[in-house]
This record gives C-alpha cells, sequence and structure tokens, in this order.
C-alpha cells in the first residue's frame, strides 16, 4: 500500500478540530492521494479542491490524481494505492460484488464510504447547430462520447440510450477532449454523467450555442426502472443556455476511504470537508449537496468507522452492522 505513517518531526500531537483534545498522529499517512478522474470534468475540480482543503487543514502532503472515474477509484482505494477516492452507487455495488471491469472476480470491500458528495446527472449536450432537441432525434449511427472508459457515463449511459431505442457509434475520451470532438463536428452529442455544472459544458458555452438535451417524464420513468438512478432535475440557470428546468436521471456520488486508514484520521478529514460547506461550494457547486442530511443516501458500502463515528455524533444513525469492522 501507498499509505504510509508520519515519521520523525512529523510524528507528533495534533489539536483535534472542535474538540480540543490532543491526538496521536504516529498512525497518520504522511501524505494522501485522491482519486478523481478525467480533467474537464466534475470530478478532477470537486476532488482537487478536496485533497487541497483537507491537506491544508490537517497538516499533510496531499494532491489530485487523474483516472478513468468511479470504477478505477473504487479499485484504487480498495488497494490502497490511493487513500481516499470518489464513486458512484452503481460503480461500489458492481465492485462489491466482483464484477468491476477493471478487476473481475475480486470484491472491492476495503473501499468504505466516506461522506456525500452530489447527485450526478445523467444528460445530453449537443451543439444548437446540429437541430438534435431531443432523444429521439438522435440519428441512427450518431458518434456519441460517452466520457473515459470505465466511467460511470461510459458504464450506464450506452445501456440506458439502448433502452430508449437509440442506435449510435460508441466513442470514449476525456470530458475536455470529446468537447473539443464535439466543436468541431467529429461528434453528434456527448452523453455527460457528472455533477453539475460541468466544466466541460460551461467552457463550451463560451465558445459556441449548445443544447441541453432532456428526458421526456416517460422517457426517465423508464429508465430509472431498468437502471439503478433516479429522476431528476437540472434547474434553470444551470448553464446559460438552459432557460427552464431540465428533466435528467442521475444517481448519487460518495466520497471513499480506503478502510484501512486511522480512525482519527478519517474523522478529521470528514470533519474538514462536512463542518464549513461554504468552503466546499467555493471549490465546486455541486457540493451544495455535500452535508449532513444526505448521509443516508448509502445503501451499498460500509461505512469507515472514523466518518461514521463523525456523522453518529452529529445525529446520524448508522448501525454497527453497516460499520467496517463493527
Amino acid at each position: 500500500m501507498k499509505i504510509t505513517a508520519m515519521t520523525g518531526a512529523a510524528v507528533a500531537l495534533a489539536v483535534t478540530a472542535g474538540a480540543g483534545l490532543a491526538q496521536d498522529r504516529s498512525d497518520w499517512p504522511s501524505s494522501f492521494t485522491v482519486a478523481t478522474a478525467s480533467q474537464g470534468g466534475t470530478y478532477f475540480v470537486y476532488g482537487s479542491g478536496w485533497s487541497n482543503l483537507v491537506g491544508e487543514e490537517l497538516g499533510v502532503s496531499s494532491g489530485a490524481e487523474v483516472t478513468g472515474g468511479p470504477m478505477q477509484n473504487m479499485a484504487l482505494v480498495h488497494t490502497g494505492e490511493a487513500a481516499f477516492g470518489m464513486t458512484t452507487m452503481g460503480p461500489a455495488a458492481e465492485s462489491l460484488a466482483g464484477t468491476n471491469p477493471i478487476a473481475p472476480g475480486v470484491q472491492m470491500n476495503m473501499a468504505c464510504a466516506m461522506f456525500p458528495m452530489y447527485q450526478t446527472p445523467f444528460s445530453i449536450t449537443a451543439l444548437s447547430s446540429s437541430g438534435i432537441t431531443s432523444i429521439s432525434e438522435i440519428p441512427a449511427g450518431a458518434k456519441i462520447g460517452f466520457g473515459p472508459a470505465g466511467s460511470t457515463s461510459d458504464t450506464y449511459f450506452p445501456a440506458m440510450l439502448e433502452e430508449l431505442g437509440v442506435e449510435f457509434e460508441r466513442r470514449n475520451g476525456g470530458w475536455s477532449d470529446l468537447g473539443g470532438q464535439l466543436q468541431d463536428g467529429l461528434l453528434d452529442v456527448i452523453a455527460f454523467a457528472a455533477g453539475i455544472p460541468i466544466p466541460a459544458v460551461s467552457q463550451l458555452e463560451v465558445q459556441t450555442d449548445v443544447t441541453i438535451i432532456e428526458f421526456t417524464e416517460e422517457e426517465a420513468a423508464q429508465v430509472a426502472g431498468a437502471f439503478p438512478v433516479a429522476p431528476f432535475q437540472i434547474p434553470a440557470g444551470t448553464y446559460t443556455s438552459l432557460a427552464e428546468d431540465a428533466n435528467a436521471v442521475s444517481m448519487w456520488n460518495f466520497a471513499i476511504a480506503n478502510c484501512d486508514l486511522p480512525e482519527e484520521f478519517v474523522y478529521q478529514a470528514t470533519n474538514v470537508v462536512m463542518s464549513d460547506n461554504e468552503r466546499m461550494m467555493n471549490i465546486h457547486k455541486a457540493a451544495r449537496s455535500t452535508v449532513f442530511e444526505n448521509w443516508d443516501k448509502n445503501n451499498v458500502l460500509m461505512w469507515h468507522p472514523g466518518a461514521a463515528r463523525w456523522f453518529n455524533e452529529n445525529g446520524a444513525s448508522i448501525a454497527a452492522d453497516m460499520i467496517h469492522g463493527g
């Protein structure tokens, strides 16, 4: 594992945030990495900011790693290659069941829940010049960008569109790269699954006219009946081109921690993120949902003992049988 203990002068007593009690940091890591996703996506922006914030507050060297997204993040955190990461509930469930395509047959049960992040809406963007304004108008054989291979979008969106009768050619890549391909006419649409506002879409709006293609109520209900998602509305004003709320579907995202990380370290890291939502909102607006009240959105992963202690101390009711080692 790449999670290493502090040594030398770094081994010191720390003052527990908000508690005023000295704590021994001898088993804390000297540094940590947050596994995110591709540049141009919400995971990278959110994860980089979260990494910097926790690192600064706790006095531990930190960094964010560009990855293929939730599936790879589950593998990296499970093995300890990354201390922390970000995932969605669908890939988390598949990873626990041993069906993660990165390591088929491996039950990734050493990735523990840390805190709720936000919902990931599944949304489609096209150039306004394409004339595509609905899912039913996507032409047969359309070239669709689904994000990095193995990402939440790439895992679920192709199957969702097949469920809705769309015929397409599949393309993968980082969100920024796919945005450039859309603008250059190499793609017909991009099927995004990321926290809103999506940086790549916001950047496209600066450079050209785009259309946010919404699900009809019937399409959203059909997809929600077949996949681990729920109907969702992208609020008007999220993008400059969005004058009214747009129907979509979404899946919850959770921060994850390697289950072997020291309890007090994860407790303090959780406290940094959850105790001041305004700081998180300054990192990314999707953090509006990174609040205590959403602790119960995890019904898949075991909780890290440190994170569970923070939430239970603040009024949650996480049962002992949902806490790793409990």
